[in-house]
């Protein structure tokens, strides 16, 4: 996630943070260090990789849900539930089509044990495809906030697809009555009018992430379902909008303290996860890259269409041009598809051919800049 910063930072610290580019500085490094000298790497990764994965990137996910919570506001883009429709249909298909396009391409073509990773192309990753949606869409256009509310949907589904279909161990029933503990601690805190973020994250983030380690799914969401309860203001300002630095609520105080956080856990978890050599580039790879580069876009578009139809509207002034676009941007698998990635496969082979295909599917940043280019110049 990328976040406006005071005026008081120096311009190019502030254009590496607003950019994710920290997030860049550490994949690079981590692909370079793989390739050179893959023994170090993997024994730096492997110690830092529950550090990163299942703790720090609960503030990325948290930061995330907070821009798109605060988007469903009055005057925000996704305020009106008939138009949060649209892009949890567009999430759905953007899931079923990677899916599926993997899956026939791994059966038909295998080897077979690359059957198991069909869900990897189902993810989108949530910081590079906001990037370049802000990178393309001018400030307060509907796709930004679309394309973060399909990710966010996409990713929450995955994650109960990994629960379902790759278990990382038996669901502990105490899982079952944390989480909607979590809930009602966070609902006690918010009607006690409790104006520090700390015991939200101390009290029901604790909670929850217990809750999701113990259930099954990733814990790295374990905020997401208390962000919602944080005071906030009574109307969204925009998107990414620098006046969200000086609201005094809870929320925007949260997003505040751990927006440059956030962008330091971007740098370690490219650094803890992108490592793979170029030698170990194979079917898998070519699997995944088909799922996600068409997959995604035919499938957000194919649901949209349908959704059309039955009468799920978009957002006003978003166009199926614009659509197609946010269709490639979220075609970047990275984050959640690493997950997936390790989840479905042991070390070997397999893990380090999807692994890059995961990786490479960075190439949807300049085939979503160059369809914008061209629509541009019509």
């Amino acid at each position: 996630m990328t976040h406006n910063h005071p005026q008081s930072s120096r311009s190019p610290v502030r254009f590496i943070l607003d950019n994710s580019l920290l997030l860049v500085a550490g994949t690079l490094t981590a692909v370079l260090w793989a390739n050179v000298d893959l023994h170090s790497y993997e024994r730096v990764a492997h110690a830092l990789r529950f550090w990163v994965n299942d703790l720090g990137m609960v503030f990325f996910f948290a930061l995330a849900a907070k821009e798109v919570f605060e988007a469903t506001l009055p005057g925000g883009p996704l305020a009106s539930p008939r138009l949060v429709l649209s892009p949890l249909a567009a999430a759905v298909g953007g899931m079923a089509a990677p899916a599926l396009i993997y899956a026939t391409l791994a059966a038909m073509w295998g080897p077979a044990s690359l059957v198991r990773g069909w869900a990897i192309p189902c993810a989108t990753d949530i910081a590079f495809s906001a990037m370049v949606a802000r990178a393309i869409f001018p400030a307060g256009h509907p796709a930004v906030p679309y394309l973060l509310l399909l990710a966010i949907a996409d990713d929450a589904m995955g994650l109960v697809i990994l629960a379902v279909f790759y278990p990382s161990g038996p669901i502990s029933p105490a899982a079952l009555v944390l989480m909607p503990l979590a809930v009602a601690m966070a609902v006690w805190l918010k009607r006690r009018h409790t104006r520090s973020f700390w015991p939200y994250l101390l009290g029901p983030g604790a909670l929850s992430w217990t809750a999701l380690h113990f259930g099954g799914l990733h814990p790295a969401l374990a905020m997401v379902p208390v962000v919602p309860f944080m005071p906030s203001g009574k109307k969204d300002v925009g998107l990414f909008e620098a006046a969200d630095d000086q609201l005094p609520d809870t929320l925007n105080r949260f997003e505040h303290w751990w927006a440059i956080p956030v962008q330091v856990i971007l740098l370690l978890f490219g650094l803890a996860n992108a490592g793979v050599p170029f030698t170990q580039i194979g079917p898998g790879t070519a699997f995944v890259l088909a799922g996600l580069l068409l997959g995604k876009p035919l499938g957000i578009l194919g649901m949209s269409l349908i959704g059309r139809f039955v009468g799920i509207q978009m957002p006003t002034g978003l166009r199926w041009r614009d659509l197609t676009i946010v269709g490639v941007a979220a075609s970047i698998g990275f984050t959640v598809s690493l997950f997936f990635a390790t989840a479905a496969f042991a070390p070997g082979p397999e893990l380090a051919e999807t692994k890059m295909g995961a990786l490479l599917s960075f190439v949807a940043v300049p085939l979503a800049l160059a369809a914008a280019r061209l629509w541009k110049s019509r």
